[in-house]
Protein backbone atom coordinates (compact mmCIF):
# COMPACT_ATOMS: atom_id res chain seq x y z
CA UNK A 1 0.00 0.00 0.00
CA UNK A 2 1.15 3.78 -0.93
CA UNK A 3 2.29 5.63 2.28
CA UNK A 4 0.11 8.64 0.49
CA UNK A 5 -2.92 6.34 0.05
CA UNK A 6 -2.24 5.56 4.42
CA UNK A 7 -1.69 9.31 5.25
CA UNK A 8 -4.82 9.62 2.58
CA UNK A 9 -7.11 7.90 4.94
CA UNK A 10 -5.71 8.94 8.77
CA UNK A 11 -6.08 12.45 7.22
CA UNK A 12 -9.84 11.35 6.22
CA UNK A 13 -10.23 9.84 9.39
CA UNK A 14 -9.02 12.53 11.66
CA UNK A 15 -11.55 14.84 9.02
CA UNK A 16 -14.33 12.71 10.02
CA UNK A 17 -13.80 12.98 13.69
CA UNK A 18 -13.10 16.81 13.78
CA UNK A 19 -17.02 17.22 11.53
CA UNK A 20 -18.72 14.55 14.32
CA UNK A 21 -17.11 16.61 17.28
CA UNK A 22 -18.05 20.10 15.68
CA UNK A 23 -21.51 18.70 15.21
CA UNK A 24 -22.23 17.30 17.99
CA UNK A 25 -21.03 20.63 19.63
CA UNK A 26 -22.98 22.24 18.31
CA UNK A 27 -26.13 20.61 18.56
CA UNK A 28 -25.31 20.62 22.25
CA UNK A 29 -25.41 24.12 22.36
CA UNK A 30 -21.67 25.00 22.85
CA UNK A 31 -19.49 27.95 21.87
CA UNK A 32 -20.70 28.42 17.94
CA UNK A 33 -17.01 29.63 17.40
CA UNK A 34 -15.22 26.23 18.65
CA UNK A 35 -17.87 24.56 17.14
CA UNK A 36 -17.18 26.24 13.53
CA UNK A 37 -13.38 25.51 13.89
CA UNK A 38 -14.23 22.37 14.43
CA UNK A 39 -16.28 21.90 11.35
CA UNK A 40 -13.62 23.99 9.20
CA UNK A 41 -10.78 21.93 10.14
CA UNK A 42 -12.50 18.81 9.74
CA UNK A 43 -13.84 19.35 6.36
CA UNK A 44 -10.61 20.16 5.27
CA UNK A 45 -8.82 17.61 6.34
CA UNK A 46 -11.93 15.29 5.00
CA UNK A 47 -11.21 16.26 1.53
CA UNK A 48 -8.29 16.64 1.93
CA UNK A 49 -7.74 13.07 2.60
CA UNK A 50 -10.54 11.89 0.19
CA UNK A 51 -8.45 13.45 -2.60
CA UNK A 52 -5.20 12.46 -1.57
CA UNK A 53 -6.89 8.52 -1.84
CA UNK A 54 -8.63 9.80 -5.20
CA UNK A 55 -5.47 11.28 -7.22
CA UNK A 56 -2.88 8.64 -5.96
CA UNK A 57 -2.06 6.22 -8.56
CA UNK A 58 -2.49 2.18 -7.77
CA UNK A 59 0.63 0.73 -8.45
CA UNK A 60 2.24 -2.86 -7.39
Amino acid sequence: MNIKRVFGVILTLLGLVGLIMGGKDLMSGGVAQASIVYLVLGGIFFFTGISLIRTTGDTA
